[in-house]
């Protein structure tokens, strides 16, 4: 029988829902995602506006023209990361009823999704406005780390992506989740894939001028991004209607994530050639 251990902790019962205006209800989820990316603009904006973090402290991208991105950015992230969640994780679901498929409010984001969304976003505005494609990849890399941290915390307080049961003194009985304590593995996400990232990318920015040599902020982002998912998979519980994958130890997040790796060493191999 599974001991729970006297010191586990109580999930934080924070209603997911921020705020209600009659019918319309703002959800904790919708507001990071609205934090994370103005925030990400602000920071770009910042990056692109200071001249000695780049070559002959001339930056390739205007303030104007991170402003226009910003649209682009948000289809990119919200297509991307709930196509990407639909199609990896849950498609039968949304074939049965694909009216949820547009029920954000509901969760359901796939990080691999809004990546990859937002790198054909990227692609198609520097094409169309004459940009050097691997700047505007580092400068958008460099800003995402605080809009990563608080969708993570989202997923926390939507007691969802909760981990395996565990005996450590921080495990947290969720709602759902059964009696075990179980790993708060939204918050180390949240810590590693959003705070300790953005941080590795300002000191990459601003310590080493790495905007100087383009690409390699943006491969280093992604690399950091798929070594700390695939960590925190070990502690992660997947997604039920998933389960482990090749003999009970491999997972969907792990999968998706290793040719990330590659991508993102090459980005790195290829901007310090």
């Amino acid at each position: 029988m599974y001991q729970i251990p006297f010191s586990a902790l109580a999930f934080p019962n924070i209603d997911p829902i921020a705020l209600s205006l009659g019918p319309l209800q703002v959800h904790w989820y919708g507001l990071a995602y609205v934090a994370g990316i103005l925030f990400a603009w602000w920071w770009a904006r910042k990056l692109v506006s200071t001249p000695s973090l780049w070559t002959k402290d001339k930056s390739p991208i205007t303030q104007d023209q991170i402003d226009d991105f910003l649209i682009w950015a948000v289809i990119g992230i919200i297509l991307g990361g709930r196509l990407g969640y639909v199609l990896f994780y849950d498609l039968s679901t949304y074939l049965a009823d694909p009216l949820q498929i547009t029920a954000l409010w509901n969760g359901g984001m796939s990080f691999h999704g809004a990546l990859l969304g937002s790198i054909i976003a990227i692609i198609l505005f520097a094409r169309k406005r004459s940009i050097k494609l691997f700047s505007l990849f580092d400068v958008i890399s460099a800003s995402v780390g605080i809009g990563i941290f608080l969708g993570r915390i989202a997923n926390f307080i939507n007691a969802e992506l909760f981990g395996r049961p565990t005996t450590v003194s921080w495990g947290i009985v969720f709602p759902g989740g059964g009696p075990e304590p179980r790993h708060p593995s939204q918050l180390y996400e949240g810590i590693l894939e959003g705070l300790i990232l953005f941080l590795i990318m300002a000191f990459l920015t601003y310590g080493l001028r790495k905007l100087k040599t383009p690409g390699f902020i943006a491969g280093a982002f992604i690399s950091w991004y798929a070594i700390s998912r695939i960590f925190v998979e070990f502690f992660r519980l997947p997604d039920a209607h998933i389960g482990y994958l090749a003999g009970g130890w491999l997972t969907m997040g792990m999968v998706l994530s290793l040719p990330l790796l590659a991508v993102g060493l090459w980005f790195m191999q290829r901007a310090s050639r």
